[in-house]
């Protein structure tokens, strides 16, 4: 992967700055990341970070309620938003001669919001969110999954142990003081991390940024993350939860520890994740699927995160007359395998994460996120650069290591579905 070019600046205000020149298609990318998501909710309030991202999209105080929408879509350009456990990030992909408008629409919510926020706005969008809750979580098959494991592997002290949409009673007691005192908090510059990516001039795109976000004022020091952050390397046993009820075939998910994404024992267990559940040739897929015949779909993946402990998930979906005892046991069977494990299954699994990682830098868009992401997690953007090698420095023995460590019945949830009335 050819070296990515990225020149960092601070302004006053504490807003970091990240410029990254590419001249190659008459697109930009702009993209703002605000160092707030589920893990900084207290008691009570939780699901705020995800509300104030809708609440980001009611207009400002020149910018009516849907025409920053409007005005990106006219311009041929495309935008979006999402909350996750540790951060909020907001995008725009322009053609290149309009950046200064998506610098203008992003300075104003920064800067400019409050006086736009009403309560009719508020009731809204906490329609909209509960609707959500009720349509993506509530009442969907296995909708119910995250809440479930993130409350078995995290214990009720810690930030991750409530999800990012959060509880419906917190989000209905929502109120304009608590929307005003979240964004006064974390809706500040030096909370913040401007990307800038494709085609523009860095000396034309600073002046732009200086133009528009210099003159908001720092805010307060951002409060440390609520709870109890240090937790036990691993979960100390074998947490069970089943549940019986409308969906269509069982299902078995388990997950465990991990070091976070901040430490370097987070690369052997993504790529020991990979060999047991990343596509058609993964370890998982070969036995429950293929050879078996007891699941109809295996999945595995991390969850990069970097308070106290990230979380390594594999479940598989079994057939309507199979059980969840035979998926687990086959489960755990292909998870005691991982103490031995081939170099060739390590070479084929960089070789496809590395392809994966430089498609997506490849887009000015997701280039521009993970610019962001490193300068908000490790204060390095140029670590984009360095992201490959880390992947690729993993050995067979540290995921031996990191199997044998992480994996085993000592630090595990283990989530169980069974459609109707069925055990």
């Amino acid at each position: 992967m050819s070296i990515i070019p990225v020149e960092q600046i601070t302004l006053d205000n504490g807003l970091r700055v990240n410029l990254s020149p590419d001249s190659s298609t008459p697109i930009v990318a702009v993209n703002l990341w605000y160092g707030v998501g589920s893990r900084n909710e207290r008691l009570g309030k939780t699901g705020f970070a995800h509300l104030f991202e809708h609440m980001m999209f009611e207009g400002s105080l020149n910018i009516p309620k849907g025409v920053h929408w409007e005005l990106v879509e006219r311009a041929g350009g495309s935008m979006n938003a999402s909350t996750w456990f540790d951060r909020t990030n907001y995008f725009e992909t322009l053609p290149s001669h309009h950046l200064e408008l998506a610098l203008w629409l992003e300075s104003d919510r920064m800067g400019w919001m409050l006086p736009a926020i009403t309560q009719e706005k508020l009731d809204n969008q906490r329609n909209v969110v509960m609707n959500e809750k009720r349509q993506r979580y509530d009442n969907q098959p296995y909708g119910d999954w995250g809440e479930k494991i993130q409350a078995m592997v995290y214990p009720e002290s810690h930030p991750y142990h409530h999800t990012v949409i959060g509880s419906m009673e917190d989000i209905e007691g929502s109120t304009l003081e608590d929307v005003s005192d979240f964004f006064k908090t974390y809706y500040v510059p030096n909370n913040a991390v401007l990307t800038i990516c494709g085609d523009f001039d860095p000396t034309n795109g600073l002046e732009f940024i200086k133009k528009h976000f210099a003159d908001i004022p720092k805010g307060n020091e951002i409060p440390e993350i609520p709870g109890e952050l240090e937790l036990g390397q691993l979960i100390g046993e074998t947490k069970r939860e089943h549940l019986d009820g409308e969906v269509p075939l069982p299902r078995v998910i388990m997950a465990f520890r991990i070091p976070p994404y901040t430490e370097q024992g987070f690369y052997p267990a993504d790529v020991a994740s990979s060999i047991l559940g990343s596509g058609r040739s993964s370890r998982l897929y070969d036995s429950l699927v293929r050879k078996q015949r007891i699941a109809k779909d295996v999945a595995s993946f991390v969850f990069p995160l970097t308070t106290g402990a990230g979380m390594l998930m594999v479940w598989a979906t079994g057939l309507p007359d199979g059980s969840v005892d035979n998926l687990e046991n086959a489960l755990s069977d292909e998870i005691e395998k991982m103490g031995s494990v081939r170099d060739e299954e390590i070479s084929k699994v960089i070789a496809l994460t590395e392809t994966s990682f430089i498609r997506q830098v490849e887009q000015v868009g997701e280039r521009a996120d993970l610019l962001s992401m490193f300068t908000q997690t490790f204060d390095d953007p140029d670590r984009l650069n360095s992201e490959v090698e880390r992947l690729c420095s993993v050995s067979s023995r540290e995921v031996e290591n990191f199997s044998a460590e992480f994996l085993g019945e000592n630090n595990r949830a283990v989530l169980t579905y069974m459609p109707g009335g069925e055990s």
